[in-house]
């Protein structure tokens, strides 16, 4: 952390660079001739200072007006990747699918999905992405596979290789009606209902921590994990630059070898506001973030590396997914023991801890906490929305996109953008009717469904203030098209003396400063409704972003600067 006098400075150069609703960015300069020579700066690979962004396929752009986006939409609009200063795309699940959860119930890991094209409009979209300097990512989902999958077919028929390919488990005898069955235990599915399937074909019960077509697969079981690896293999080998990976959190189950043959049960939670059918009424004691399932990870991550030393070509990643507390997060970024895990875990502390409620001291913290339990030398990142969770400017507010966006853009190490927060947008109306989210549908009713439903942050992309926002010509898309997107769209505010999408380019231009790619940091707060975050770098531009959350009209900050003594 520097001194107070790390912020003096005898020459302010550029002025101010960015003045936003709430905002301020100064870059500025020591005019001293007798300055210490540059520091070395260590060149940094592809993905250490990137802006990653995340596409929803479906949502994107229609490219042959069914309503539904597709691959070659996301080929047509990539130059709206090099124009937002973005350096590498992840796509939510493109794999062959039945859709019950969009994509994240997969059927054929080795091939698209046809609503999103053919493996030659991936091929293609990948050829001209590289052809752009943009990396691609696909998001892998390990932990299930879709129960329409030719490995479920053959585990539930018991062919030879394949009897245990997913969680199966004998029913538990009811002591109260020795006719009835019970299930193995009482675990509770992240939608709503029993973990557990009865399937008569093999009189015994499947495990979905997810949907009930959602089936986990037996990480305890060599071949899968071998699997597992096949399929990396497969889409590194078409080219892609690494993987986004899904549910990790409960990629293992509790050892029935380790509870007297059973698979024990959840202790209770105690909150009488659930069910035993809905989620919180158990503690997921033995279903998430067991320490076996880094092992896995850590075995990915040598393959990864195994892998790039076999082949030539740019560094391939892995980036995990896993809501957890912040202990078993880091553990996904390797371990004491020198194991190494995944480039890094997503950072989901913005969406899971902080809302338009959270002071600037919560924003202040929420950053620290990351960057004091992550390992040294790690890379950090910043979410602050995805395909899960309402969107950005509708858990905060909307007068703090460019505030968030700043912070984001010039804090250390990789910043995350999901698809529409470079031009705010916010949560759509899905009315009961319209929508399709199955966490929606299962855990919810016509009055309850918009507290699980994830439709409003799906919403197709405001392209422009035509039909469907320009996103489909067709009579009716996927999702309805958000109401606001006449006022609030990329065309105009590309033509705005001033807009969000303007403010986003010009941080993304500025991410290419030294200070920001190699430099140290410094935030704190000034009051609980403002916060300041120094980046700063010998002989380099100090950058200076000063952050205003005060709803009150006509506040204003102000940074003096005085000479170094």
């Amino acid at each position: 952390m520097p001194s107070c006098k790390a912020l003096s400075v005898t020459a302010l150069v550029g002025a101010v660079i960015g003045t936003l609703t709430g905002v301020l960015i100064w870059a500025l300069i020591r005019n001293n001739s007798s300055s210490p020579p540059p520091p070395e700066l260590i060149p940094l690979d592809w993905w250490q200072h990137c802006v990653l962004y995340q596409i929803y396929p479906r949502s994107f752009k229609d490219s042959d007006g069914d309503g539904i986006g597709d691959l070659k939409g996301i080929t047509q609009e990539l130059e709206h990747f090099v124009d937002a200063g973005v350096d590498a795309i992840w796509m939510s699940p493109i794999f062959e699918s039945p859709m019950v959860d969009f994509g994240y119930d997969i059927s054929n890991f080795y091939d698209i999905h046809y609503e999103y094209g053919t493996m030659q409009d991936f091929e293609e979209l990948l050829a001209k992405a590289h052809e752009l300097g943009i990396k691609v990512l696909l998001d892998f989902v390990p932990n299930h596979a879709s129960n329409e999958s030719e490995y479920f077919q053959k585990s539930l028929a018991r062919e030879p290789g394949f009897e245990d390919f997913f969680v199966w488990a004998d029913a538990q005898p009811d002591p109260n009606n020795a006719t009835n069955r019970l299930p193995p235990s009482n675990w509770v599915s992240q939608f709503g209902g029993s973990t557990w399937e009865w399937r008569e074909e093999r009189q015994q019960y499947y495990l979905h921590q997810f949907a009930v077509q959602q089936v986990d697969f037996n990480f305890r079981n060599p071949a899968v994990r071998q699997e597992m690896i096949n399929i990396m293999k497969f889409w590194f080998d078409k080219g892609a630059d690494g993987f986004r990976v899904d549910a990790l959190p409960y990629l293992m189950e509790a050892d029935p070898a380790d509870h007297g043959g059973r698979y024990p049960d959840d202790p209770l939670s105690g909150l009488p506001q659930y069910e035993p059918h809905q989620l919180g009424y158990t503690i997921p004691l033995y279903t998430k973030d067991l320490i076996e399932l880094y092992d896995v990870v850590y075995e990915w991550r040598e393959y990864v590396d195994q892998y790039i030393r076999n082949t030539s070509g740019d560094t391939r990643v892995l980036f995990s997914e896993g809501y957890a507390n912040i202990s078993m997060t880091m553990l996904y970024y390797g371990n004491n023991e020198g194991k190494i895990g995944a480039h890094f875990p997503f950072n989901f502390d913005f969406i899971t801890d902080l809302s338009a409620e959270s002071t600037a001291r919560d924003i202040v913290y929420t950053v620290l906490k990351w960057l004091t339990y992550m390992p040294y030398g790690a890379i950090p990142n910043w979410v602050f929305g995805n395909h899960d969770n309402n969107r950005m400017p509708t858990r905060f507010r909307e007068n703090m996109v460019d505030g968030l966006n700043s912070l984001n853009m010039l804090l250390p190490g990789v910043a995350v953008t999901y698809q529409g927060e470079e031009i705010g947008m916010r949560d759509g109306y899905v009315s009961w009717e319209d929508t399709v989210d199955v966490e929606a549908l299962n855990r919810g009713d016509n009055e309850t469904y918009l507290l699980y439903s994830r439709d409003p942050a799906r919403t197709p992309f405001h392209w422009n203030d035509s039909t469907n926002a320009g996103f489909s010509t067709a009579n009716r898309t996927w999702l309805p098209v958000a109401e606001d997107y006449p006022e609030n769209n990329l065309a105009s505010q590309k033509l705005a003396p001033r807009s969000h999408f303007k403010v986003y380019q010009a941080l993304t231009a500025l991410r290419k400063e030294e200070t920001l790619s190699h430099g140290e940091y410094a935030i704190r707060t000034l009051s609980d409704r403002s916060l300041y975050l120094v980046r700063y770098l010998r002989t380099f531009d100090t950058i200076v972003l000063l952050f205003n959350l005060t709803l009150a009209p006509g506040e204003a900050l102000v940074l003096k600067t005085e000479p170094v003594s």
